[in-house]
């Protein structure tokens, strides 16, 4: 069955962006008849998921094996309402094939506050929310990928299973499986938890105590993340489609490495990545040629954690200048300051500046590991304004451990200087520095997932500390709010007691809570409070002989590790760059630079 695309040109004809529900974009793949049909979903907004290029490589991966993917991305509310009062389930871009009749759905989860358009989009589908509910229908595979999964059981009732690391091999392999057992049998399920990369919800079951935390996890299988070692071998998509409309990153993404040799003790990702693996210069000139080539866009990005410390970026720069048409550009995104080189940004539009100090003073940069000085900033900054910048954002953290109200005080120092850089000779323009601060959130699988949140009357405190402080010329600030900081939180660090929770703020209108006009604050402290559940217990400080909830994966890096980091971090300790020195995190075995590789 296909959607009548007859019936939808009334709808589309009403609603904003329509360009975002017709498919038919320049360079989609088309697909055939299959055995398998995987529909890659996006619970955000279409112009976001076109720029994601993991969603690429994943629906690759399925392509590669001979099967069917296409996409679908979370409708927003208007297109959304109007389909359901017709009675048109939600669908595929390509295809038009309803979700309900694919063999599987896979949803990306790059943000914690996209868990409710999840089930918005499960219900657009028809396909009830909860897995018990779908036991014995005939209804898709329901799946989850993305850094999101490390902790996937906020969500573990509606799902049947969640790709953890790496999806460049292990969703195809399932696929595989799912047809060799004829569906979705016991079998199957039980077959598929032994695939590396791999978890089943429902065959692990967790106990709880009489005070509501966890005892203890029962499962034969320990879910294990996957690790994709060689990059140049692995699955990429060499042509990708063109947005019907303009999308958040407009032009062609490469991933030059992934992994972060940092270790900064507050980003999760530089610890769920790990380790540092990269491609070759020959490699990423094919690539970014190939996309130039099939797409027309103008500009490619060399995307990383951070591109700045590949050890072959002026290399990879002249490869891709001589390879490239003239009138491309390169976008280098993630460059930390200690790694700036402004011939590296020649070619960007030379109007603002991003950096990360993260903290304002020496010492909470060295607590949280982020190994760099307020003269390699202020360095990075005078060769940035020499290769003709007149601006810079400038992002930091609040609410950090240890942090005190000096802490905070110095990014007003680290502003004072950068103005004492820029204006120690004669500029055509006036500089503009825009300071954002976000307020901490303790993520899973770093040194400081134990941690508490700052309170909201804490963190005002200190915004009001900030604005103070920055209420000078050419300064601007701004600073997340702490209600979305809060609930992220929660829902980064919860159990699978959180699915009720959720299912509720569903149910009482929640969509699309990562845009700040749509999030229904009252909505969600409404669901908290009608299953007795407090968001403190999700935000308070766990001990560290305390089971949390998702330390049954295996990620490769041990408790130990992370308590030893912890420590160092109370200590004021800086362990550095695994580019310089082995940490010893667990991951040895299978880490290039462990090896002596750079």
């Amino acid at each position: 069955m296909t959607v009548n695309t007859d019936d939808l040109k009334e709808i589309l004809s009403r609603v904003e962006k329509p360009a975002r529900y017709t498919g038919g974009e320049f360079g989609s793949v088309k697909c055939g008849p299959s055995p398998f049909f995987f529909c890659m979903a996006f619970p955000d907004l279409y112009e976001v998921g076109m720029s994601n290029l993991g969603i690429k490589i994943v629906a690759e991966s399925f392509i590669k094996r001979g099967y069917a993917a296409d996409y679908c991305f979370a409708p927003y509310t208007d297109f959304g309402d109007e389909i359901k009062k017709a009675g048109i389930p939600l669908y595929s871009l390509e295809l038009k094939k309803p979700l309900r009749e694919f063999d599987m759905i896979g949803f990306s989860l790059q943000f914690e506050l996209c868990y409710t358009n999840v089930l918005y989009m499960l219900d657009l589908a028809g396909i009830p929310l909860r897995r018990a509910d779908r036991k014995g229908g005939n209804y898709p595979l329901i799946a989850v990928g993305g850094p999101c999964t490390v902790n996937p059981e906020p969500l573990a009732d509606f799902i049947d299973i969640a790709f953890i690391g790496d999806g460049e091999s292990a969703d195809a392999d399932v696929a595989e499986l799912y047809i060799k057992c004829g569906g979705a049998t016991d079998e199957f399920f039980e077959r598929a938890a032994q695939i590396e990369g791999v978890y089943v919800p429902a065959l692990m079951k967790v106990n709880y105590s009489a005070d509501g935390r966890i005892a203890s996890f029962e499962s034969r299988y320990t879910p294990k993340r996957a690790i994709t070692e060689d990059l140049d071998n692995a699955v990429f998509p060499m042509s990708q489609p063109v947005p019907n409309c303009e999308s958040v990153f407009d032009r062609s993404i490469i991933e030059v490495m992934r992994g972060c040799y940092r270790g900064c003790r507050f980003c999760q990702a530089g610890f769920i990545y790990r380790p540092v693996r990269k491609r070759s210069v020959k490699t990423l000139t094919e690539q970014a040629c190939s996309l130039i080539a099939s797409t027309g866009y103008e500009e490619v990005s060399l995307n990383s954690l951070s591109t700045g410390d590949y050890p072959h970026l002026r290399e990879l720069i002249r490869s891709l200048k001589s390879s490239l048409p003239p009138d491309v550009t390169l976008a280098l995104p993630s460059l930390r300051a200690d790694s700036f080189d402004a011939d590296f940004a020649q070619d960007a539009r030379k109007i603002s500046l991003t950096f990360a100090p993260e903290a304002g003073s020496q010492r909470l940069r060295d607590v949280i590991n982020k190994d760099i000085t307020e003269d390699e900033i202020l360095r990075a900054a005078a060769s940035a304004f020499d290769g003709g910048y007149s601006a810079v954002k400038l992002y930091f953290m609040l609410g950090l451990p240890t942090e005190t109200d000096d802490d905070l005080a110095a990014i007003r120092t680290i502003c004072d200087k950068i103005k004492g850089v820029y204006n120690s000779k004669k500029r055509a323009k006036s500089l503009r520095i825009s300071v954002s601060v976000s307020t901490f959130i303790p993520k899973p699988f770093t040194p400081f997932q134990w941690e508490r949140q700052a309170t909201e009357s804490e963190v005002g405190a200190k915004q009001k500390l900030l604005k103070d402080k920055l209420y000078i010329k050419g300064v601007s600030l701004s600073w997340s709010d702490y209600f979305t900081s809060r609930l992220e939180a929660v829902l980064a660090r919860g159990d699978r007691k959180l699915c009720d929770v959720i299912e509720r703020a569903y149910i009482y209108g929640c969509r699309f809570d990562g845009w700040g006009k749509d999030l229904k604050k009252d909505a969600w402290q409404r669901a908290f409070d009608d299953c007795g559940i407090s968001m403190d217990e999700y935000t308070r400080e766990r001990g560290e002989d305390e089971i949390l909830p998702w330390e049954f994966i295996d990620v490769g890096i041990g408790k130990k590790f992370f308590l030893s980091e912890r420590k160092r971090a109370y200590e004021g300790k800086v362990t550095g760059s695994c580019a310089s020195k082995c940490s010893g995190c667990g991951l040895q075995k299978v880490c290039p630079a462990a090896k002596g590789e750079r």
